[in-house]
């Protein structure tokens, strides 16, 4: 296996347990373990909060230490946490596990999309396309396995044992990665990166498009995070089992991840602001309809409308971003 489609396999495997590990079992583990449901929204968002805080560090870090080192350090996290989740008794252990599991995409995902576009001078873009497809479909994939295994096994710790074996799986073939960088451990190099990590940082801060762009995505993630942590809940008492309650998260995930391309060649053509304004739209209508739905036929018609919504406005966000940044 060459190194491209390893890193593809390792960003595939990565995402595929880490939302094996996320919805539909979380909500429903911290349920069972009795959180409030305000103590189920920070156990969901814990793993977030913890990459909104170091995900920009790993980033510069990797540049200093090296991209194979960061990736085997975040990989670790995908393999060791999930065999914890077993022995949880009670909330608050389940909220700071989830921090730490958290570490996890944190420091592997912004450096691996970095390696898998330095290992070639040319087609970068179609390099970082495949990798987003591979996450994108683990992604996909992750709350189906999860919550058919959840279903077979009615274990929240066979289950994240499971999840334990694709965070192994993800670290092997991490290892197994070629170390392409040369890294002088020189104090010069470690100033030169600071220097050039605060003129990112500045520059960043100079470019107010950025921050309406990630402002409208995070709004949006309010509503989807609510989605992926409630809708367990919800379909429960609506009288869904495990397995029916991962087709509807796969339905939803699967025409996200469908629209994504689509969406994204609409914006070059109708302009950005339309899809995302369409998006936005079909986000905040798709939300209310999904808590008022009562069967596996309603919630599986409603949920991919929501997956069209977050796919129209992410991938445009992101290139809006982008090419403010360039």
């Amino acid at each position: 296996m060459n190194a491209f489609a390893a890193i593809v396999v390792a960003g595939t495997l990565s995402r595929l347990g880490y939302q094996m590990a996320r919805s539909p079992v979380l909500p429903a583990f911290a349920a069972d373990l009795g959180a409030p449901p305000e103590m189920i929204g920070a156990i969901v968002a814990a793993s977030t909060v913890t990459g909104i805080f170091f995900k920009l560090p790993s980033g510069a870090l990797s540049d200093v230490l090296g991209k194979k080192p960061m990736m085997m350090l975040g990989a670790a996290f995908f393999a060791v946490p999930p065999f914890l989740y077993g022995f949880v008794g009670d909330p608050w252990s389940l909220l700071v596990l989830r921090f730490v599991h958290g570490f996890a995409t944190a420091i592997f995902s912004p450096v691996a999309s970095a390696y898998a576009a330095s290992l070639a001078n040319t087609g970068r873009g179609a390099r970082l396309g495949w990798f987003s497809s591979g996450n994108d479909i683990g992604a996909t994939a992750g709350p189906l396995i999860g919550g058919f295994v959840l279903y077979f096994t009615a274990s929240y710790a066979a289950t994240y044992f499971a999840v334990a074996a694709i965070g192994v799986l993800t670290l092997a073939v991490v290892l197994v990665l070629p170390d392409i960088e040369r890294r002088p451990h020189e104090g010069k190099r470690f100033a030169m990166r600071t220097a050039e990590f605060r003129q990112g940082l500045g520059e960043v801060l100079k470019t107010p498009p950025i921050f309406v762009a990630a402002g409208i995505e995070a709004l949006m993630y309010l509503g989807y995070g609510a989605f992926l942590g409630f809708l367990p809940i919800y379909a429960k008492a609506a009288g869904l089992n495990d397995a029916e309650i991962a087709i509807v998260l796969g339905a939803q995930l699967a025409v996200a991840t469908l629209a994504k391309p689509i969406t994204g060649r609409l914006s070059d053509r109708a302009g950005r602001k339309p899809v995302i304004l369409v998006g936005l739209l079909l986000c905040a209508l798709a939300l209310p309809l999904i808590f008022r739905s009562t069967s596996m036929t309603a919630l599986v018609l409603m949920a991919p409308v929501l997956g069209l919504g977050v796919g129209a406005v992410t991938p445009v966000t992101k290139r809006s971003v982008l090419k403010n940044a360039a």
